[in-house]
């Protein structure tokens, strides 16, 4: 649905600055980086608790983009061709406009909120009801302040069910979101202790959740969570019934009993004197309480009961992350082969475009199934959405599509190849066709697409590590958080990214916008620069054989030492360049590298002589900036580091950047931000220092399987030397891990653990941590195996996942063991290792 820009200025009672042309919008815009429609988009400038919409004005109206929202005064003339309407608030003004529109659609909507599960409630009842509405619902996790707007921002006529999630983090927040979903009936799914920072108490925040139903005319929700808060009705809509579920008589919908199998649960749920007894291939007590809602939301719509039993059995698992895979012939694979709707499509799609910078890109989509809408103008829009996203080569599966999108997109430079189904495809399929390409693998789940990703990723063994991105991009946020807004950011990204991926990593920072990216060698920086990286990349130990390289592909060196600046100066001359960027390290106590403080004044001489280079960056290492007990040398480091650099800028005649903070100063001395901080190892969750108040995500998470169980007898031994002897008929597992992995010898004998995912507790050798068991090395560590004591663990089975370091079992905790730091655990895991990216 088109709104012409007067139009929007009058809903959000905006004042029309500046008006060139009154175009139609139908796309709402809040990152810069996210610009496919720019002519029919209309930008919030919305200020951040780290970013202000309003500087990226200039970049957005260079894409196309025409039409913006603003809430500062700007100098008009720089825009001469496009619209700007001044609001108070540019984040309420949205609001305002997405409010208006839900006020103009009167199919009912469904309202979704709680502290867990209302992201698989969500799904659960599309994957129920979408045989029978054309749902619109919120992309992945859209339920805060400005993804409640955006969700809503989907409907139109083609629509007959919305469902949408709200979250909220303090007081006043779900009073707004109220009047944007407005819904007709609500979900309260389990209220329990998440997000409770900014509430009271239990009272305040169930309160401010049940904002959202002021106005319903039904309410689900689970018995446990209305006990003791009559009260807070008498601020509902008086028309509203509250429809419990639990298993006392007293509830509408009584549990009567929930049996749970080896792989599946069977419940029993009495509504009105109607048994409805349903199957769901689930065990665990969270998906229980979301099957357990979901089943009385469909007995209260009136479903037929057998319906009900027969949807219920096939509820798929809700992924709601974009797994990132590496693929043979140097192809990147995006698997998302979970699920076919317009709205995920458009998320899918950004994934890709943030992972192929520089990459042909291409498509392997299924038929959509989505109900209520035509299939002219499903596949219309989906034809339009793909030339936005600029795919090189599509591979369309299904009758459906090949039906339809070729004639869509015939007049394009899109390469084109359909099949009616999944079987065709595979057999004809070969390797040796996709080749240094990303891939995205979209389809509904009925088109079995992950067969196709398993012919395409890289075939490795079976220890993986897994690199959570959205866990890198909050930290990263963290980050900036506490930084001043003028303050830059060059992320270290050098070994690797730390073992998590140099050029994979790099791309999610570029797209965060990042200032810079530090690497330790040139063929680091070569590798960025490959994967399509365009951001400035400095190289802490370039050499002089690889000047040549450096130079071909823009990367700037550290100059640290009066040999590297006169065979650099050579270098630069002989080549007739000038002005090369470089970045001088000022040794202050590290005693690695660095020109000292008396060789300050022969350092200018030598700048000031040559005009081969220009100084972007002057910096230091700090060497203990993590340990109170250091801190006096730590700022004797900072101040001995101002008097260098300033002498320095003052001799050069004109400024540069300076920089000394890593991850743990960023968070222990925040007064020695100055121009620029160097994050390194605290982006990938691991704190440092001493005080831990940044509340890091973990990014990395390092899993196996057991390949074998044995038991033993008391007295025999187990692996190289006989070391490991056992004290008692035991029972060993042998995990696919081993030193040449990343798996330390020195976790050999007992020093080590790993973690076991079981819901049950021990009564032998292993230690109950949280919902799993430390399982200790037994014996040697072997070169790709590593054998573990699990006596006593019950249900365990070869082939069972276990964990070598995560948000379980620390990566910390693992180095201590190992009598070293995280930063060797995490660099040495091995390149055969696979790695998975994925966004949740």
């Amino acid at each position: 649905m088109n709104y012409p820009v007067s139009e929007i200025s009058s809903i959000i009672n905006g004042d029309l600055l500046q008006m060139h042309h009154d175009s139609d919008v139908d796309q709402i815009l809040l990152d810069s980086r996210k610009v496919f429609a720019p002519e029919t988009s209309v930008f919030f400038a919305i200020k951040g608790p780290v970013r202000d919409g309003h500087s990226f004005i200039s970049e957005l109206y260079a894409k196309g983009v025409r039409s913006f929202v603003i809430s500062d005064n700007i100098d008009l003339s720089l825009f001469p061709e496009a619209n700007f309407i001044l609001a108070g608030d540019t984040l309420s003004a949205l609001q305002e406009l997405a409010a208006f529109h839900r006020s103009r659609f009167h199919f009912p909507v469904i309202g979704i909120t709680g502290s867990n599960g209302k992201t698989m409630v969500k799904e659960w009842l599309y994957q129920l009801l979408h045989e029978d509405y054309d749902i619109v619902r919120s992309p992945k996790s859209y339920n805060s302040q400005t993804g409640v707007p955006l969700s809503v921002w989907q409907m139109n006529d083609h629509y007959t069910l919305g469902i949408f999630e709200a979250g909220i983090s303090k007081q006043g927040e779900m009073n707004r979101l109220e009047r944007i979903i407005r819904p007709d009936i609500g979900i309260l799914t389990n209220i329990g202790e998440a997000h409770s920072e900014g509430f009271i108490d239990h009272a305040h925040k169930f309160r401010e959740k049940l904002t959202l139903f002021r106005n319903c005319k039904i309410l689900i929700g689970r018995e446990a969570d209305f006990e003791g808060q009559d009260t807070v009705f008498e601020y509902m809509n008086s028309d509203l019934k509250v429809l419990t579920w639990g298993s006392s008589e007293k509830n509408h919908f009584i549990v009567q009993e929930i049996k749970k199998g080896i792989d599946k649960t069977e419940i029993s749920i009495l509504c009105e004197d109607k048994e409805c007894n349903v199957t769901i291939p689930f065990t665990d007590d969270a998906s229980v309480e979301n099957a357990v809602t979901c089943c009385c939301l469909l007995l209260h719509l009136g479903n037929d009961i057998e319906k009900i039993i027969e949807r219920m059995k096939k509820l798929q698992p809700v992924n709601m992350r974009l797994e990132l895979i590496k693929g043979s012939n140097h192809c990147v694979i995006i698997n998302d082969s979970y699920s076919a709707d317009l709205s995920s499509l458009e998320i899918a799609l950004n994934f890709l475009d943030q992972q192929s910078a520089g990459t042909k890109k291409t498509l392997i989509i299924s038929d959509f199934l989505q109900a209520g809408i035509s299939d002219e103008d499903l596949y219309d829009h989906i034809a339009e959405t793909i030339q936005q996203h600029g795919i090189g080569r599509i591979i369309g599966i299904g009758s459906r599509i090949t039906h339809h999108l070729p004639a869509l997109i015939q007049h394009t430079s899109i390469q084109q190849d359909y099949f009616l189904n999944t079987e065709t495809f595979l057999r004809q399929f070969r390797a040796s066709k996709f080749k240094e390409e990303a891939i995205l693998i979209k389809g509904a789940r009925i088109f079995e697409f992950e067969r196709i990703v398993s012919l395409l990723e890289q075939k490795v063994h079976q220890t993986v590590l897994e690199i959570n991105l959205t866990a890198l991009s909050e930290n990263l946020k963290l980050f900036r958080q506490i930084l001043n807004p003028s303050t830059k950011i060059m992320a270290m990204v050098k070994a690797f990214a730390y073992g998590s991926g140099g050029a994979e990593i790099a791309g999610v920072l570029q797209y965060h916008k990042v200032d810079y990216l530090g690497v330790a060698y040139v063929d680091e920086g070569v590798e960025l620069r490959k994967a399509g990286i365009t951001l400035p990349v400095m190289v802490v130990n370039p050499e002089e054989s690889s000047f040549g390289t450096m130079v071909e592909n823009n990367l700037e060196p550290e100059v640290y030492s009066f040999g590297i600046l006169q065979a650099l100066d050579h270098y630069l001359k002989k080549e007739n360049l000038q002005q090369f960027p470089v970045h001088i390290e000022i040794e202050t106590g590290m005693n690695r590298l660095g020109f000292r403080d008396d060789e300050i004044e022969k350092l200018a001489s030598a700048l000031s002589s040559t005009s081969s280079f220009r100084v972007q960056s002057v910096f230091s290492h700090l060497a203990a900036s993590e340990d109170p007990a250091q801190d006096d040398f730590t700022r004797h480091q900072y101040s001995l580091f101002l008097d260098c650099a300033g002498r320095l800028e003052k001799k050069l005649g004109y400024s540069f950047l300076k920089h000394i903070s890593n991850s743990a100063a960023i968070i222990r001395h925040p007064e020695m931000q100055l121009d620029m901080v160097r994050p390194g190892i605290g982006l990938y969750g691991i704190n440092s220092a001493a005080e831990n108040n940044l509340a890091l995500h973990t990014v990395a998470t390092l899993r196996s399987t057991i390949a074998q169980i044995k038991e033993l007898k008391s007295g025999e031994t187990v692996s190289y030397s006989r070391i490991g002897k056992v004290s008692r008929d035991s029972v060993i597992a042998t995990v696919r891990i081993g030193y040449a992995d990343g798996f330390s010898r020195r976790l050999s004998n007992g020093i080590g653990k790993i973690w076991m995912p079981i819901h049950a507790g021990t009564d032998g050798n292993g230690s109950a941590n949280g919902q799993g068991i430390l399982a200790p090395v037994i014996g040697t560590v072997c070169m790709d195996m590593t054998m573990i004591d699990i006596t006593g663990i019950p249900n365990v089975k070869e082939g069972d996942e276990v964990i070598i370091f995560g948000k379980e079992l620390p990566v910390e905790i693992l180095a201590r063991w190992a009598g070293t730091i995280p930063y060797e655990i995490m660099t040495g895991i091995s390149q055969r290792v696979k790695r998975v990216y994925y966004e949740e």
